[in-house]
C-alpha cells in the first residue's frame, strides 16, 4: 500500500495533465489550477529538505577535514550569509524581519543582500563562465581534430564561421564578384547559422521532446519508480 499509493497518485496526476492540454475547460482546467498550486507549495517544502541538506553534507565534511574542506567552509559562510540577510533586511521588492531599513540602503544603495548579489555573486559568476571559456576552447580544439569526414566538415564549417563574424573574413572575400555575393565568408557564414545550424538544433529539441515524453510515460505507467526510492 505505501508503494501503490503513490504510483496511482503519479498515474492519475499524469494522465490528468495530458487530458487537460487538450481539453483547457472545466472541470480539467481548475484541477490543474490546483494541481500547480499543491506543485509550489510541495516545492518550497523541497528547497528546504535541500538547503537542510547541504547545510548538513558541508558540515560533516568540514568536521572529518576531508579534502577541500576549506571550500565546503566558504560554501557554508557564504550560504549563512546570504540567509541571514535576505530573513533580516528582505530583498529590494519585500521587506524582511527588520523592514526594509531604509539607513542600510542609504549607506550601500541597496539592501544587503540585493548589495551582495550584485556585486559579490554577479562577479563570482561572469568569472567562472569566463574560465569556461578556455575549457570550451581546449574542447574545441579536440575536436576539430581532422580524423574522419565528419570532422573534416565540422572544421571547415567552424573555420568559415568564425572567420565570417569577423572583419578579416570579409576582407578576404571581398574580391569575389557581387553576382557570387553568397560566397562572401560573411553571407556564407550567415546562412550556415540560420539554416544547417537552425535545423540542427531543432532535430535536437524533438529528439529531446521525445525523450521527455518517453521517460514521463515511463513515470505515469509505473515502469520508472526510482522516485520512490528504488527500483523495484
Amino acid at each position: 500500500m505505501r508503494r501503490n499509493l503513490p504510483l496511482f497518485f503519479a498515474f492519475f496526476c499524469g494522465v490528468l495533465v495530458i487530458i487537460s492540454e487538450f481539453i483547457p475547460h472545466r472541470p480539467f482546467s481548475l484541477m490543474i489550477t490546483t494541481l500547480q498550486d499543491w506543485f509550489m507549495i510541495i516545492s518550497g517544502f523541497a528547497i528546504l529538505l535541500g538547503q537542510i541538506s547541504l547545510f548538513q553534507s558541508n558540515l560533516s565534511k568540514i568536521k572529518q577535514k576531508e579534502s577541500g574542506w576549506i571550500f565546503y567552509l566558504a560554501g557554508l559562510a557564504s550560504f549563512c550569509i546570504m540567509f541571514i540577510v535576505g530573513m533580516l533586511w528582505g530583498t529590494q521588492e519585500y521587506a524582511g524581519i527588520l523592514g526594509h531599513c531604509i539607513n542600510v540602503q542609504a549607506a550601500l544603495g541597496s539592501k544587503p543582500f540585493d548589495y551582495l548579489f550584485d556585486y559579490a555573486f554577479m562577479p563570482l559568476s561572469a568569472t567562472m563562465f569566463s574560465l569556461l571559456a578556455f575549457f570550451i576552447a581546449s574542447a574545441a580544439y579536440r575536436a576539430f581534430i581532422i580524423r574522419s569526414f565528419e570532422s573534416n566538415l565540422l572544421m571547415i564549417t567552424a573555420v568559415i564561421v568564425i572567420l565570417g563574424r569577423t572583419s578579416f573574413g570579409g576582407m578576404l572575400t571581398a574580391w569575389i564578384p557581387e553576382n557570387y555575393k553568397f560566397w562572401h565568408l560573411p553571407n556564407l557564414s550567415d546562412f550556415i547559422m540560420e539554416f544547417p545550424n537552425s535545423a540542427a538544433q531543432r532535430a535536437i529539441m524533438i529528439s529531446a521532446a521525445l525523450g521527455i515524453i518517453g521517460s514521463s510515460l515511463r513515470i505515469i505507467l509505473g515502469i520508472e519508480r526510482s522516485y520512490l526510492g528504488s527500483d523495484k
